[in-house]
């Protein structure tokens, strides 16, 4: 389990990589909850700001669920399929979606299914210019279990989002681009160079008010905006009471650089 998903911590930075390439990178149980006991680890470290996710090897990001694992669940009954891959599946994706640090994935290869649904789930993605993308669990006869059916018609419209979950056919990392899917398409060799980049931007600011607006827009993204606005004023407040706020105004009344707490 422990090498499941490795884990190496640069410049604030923790780089979790799903480490089955012989599997392309495959999520099974243990991958999965290897990779959720990793994630309560880093939430508990101020000395980390972000997380960048990516796949072991060059031909996968992931695959997706392991099906032969899968498999013998569903065949010992619904009960078990339904907690031992659906809801672990599901769990996994909304600790993502949620998470109160930042996470982008450096999405290196094929991202198919749960690869796909990972994609779909973290706050920010740059793939490879050779990364692919699939929805393709109708060809098992599934629909997709880690949240497919609800993240991708979100970021990409019902229509859109329809044809690649009944079609399955496969798509490219600039059509992912274009439908919302990653932030943006790098050559192949400057993936995570990319994805670091994009992390050390983010570190220049207050980690508390990027925790804030992560919940704000998590929390907000599928209510009314009525009650999304309620969602900001309450995020708004719980952050005027930090010290943050005001280390971060009174740098820019002095023309200097702010310096936070755990920055």
């Amino acid at each position: 389990m422990q090498n499941s998903v490795l884990i190496e911590i640069k410049n604030r930075v923790a780089l979790l990589t799903l480490n089955r390439p012989e599997k392309l990178n495959a999520l099974n149980y243990l991958t999965n909850d290897r990779l959720l006991e990793l994630l309560d680890q880093i939430e508990n470290n101020d000395d980390i700001g972000a997380v960048i996710l990516t796949g072991a090897g060059d031909r996968a990001f992931s695959a997706g669920g392991d099906i032969h694992e899968f498999t013998a669940s569903i065949k010992e009954g619904v009960d078990v399929a339904v907690r031992e891959f659906c809801k672990r599946g599901q769990t996994m994706t909304a600790r993502l979606e949620s998470y109160p640090k930042p996470i982008l994935a450096a999405v290196n290869g094929i991202a198919f299914g749960g690869g796909c649904e990972i994609t779909e789930a973290v706050h920010l993605a740059v793939a490879s210019d050779q990364a692919e993308f699939a929805k393709p669990e109708i060809n098992i006869g599934i629909p997709p279990t880690f949240g497919g059916t609800q993240r991708l018609p979100r970021l990409a419209g019902r229509k859109r989002a329809l044809e690649l979950l009944l079609t399955g056919d496969r798509f490219s990392a600039q059509r992912a681009y274009e439908l919302g899917l990653v932030n943006k398409v790098v050559p192949h060799d400057k993936l995570l160079p990319a994805a670091f980049e994009l992390a050390e931007r983010i570190l220049r600011h207050s980690p508390l008010a990027a925790s804030r607006i992560i919940s704000a827009v998590t929390r907000g993204i599928n209510t009314t905006i009525e009650e999304g606005l309620l969602i900001e004023r309450e995020q708004f407040a719980r952050m005027a009471a930090t010290q943050d706020v005001l280390e971060g105004l009174d740098a820019w009344i002095a023309r200097r650089a702010p310096i936070y707490q755990g920055a």
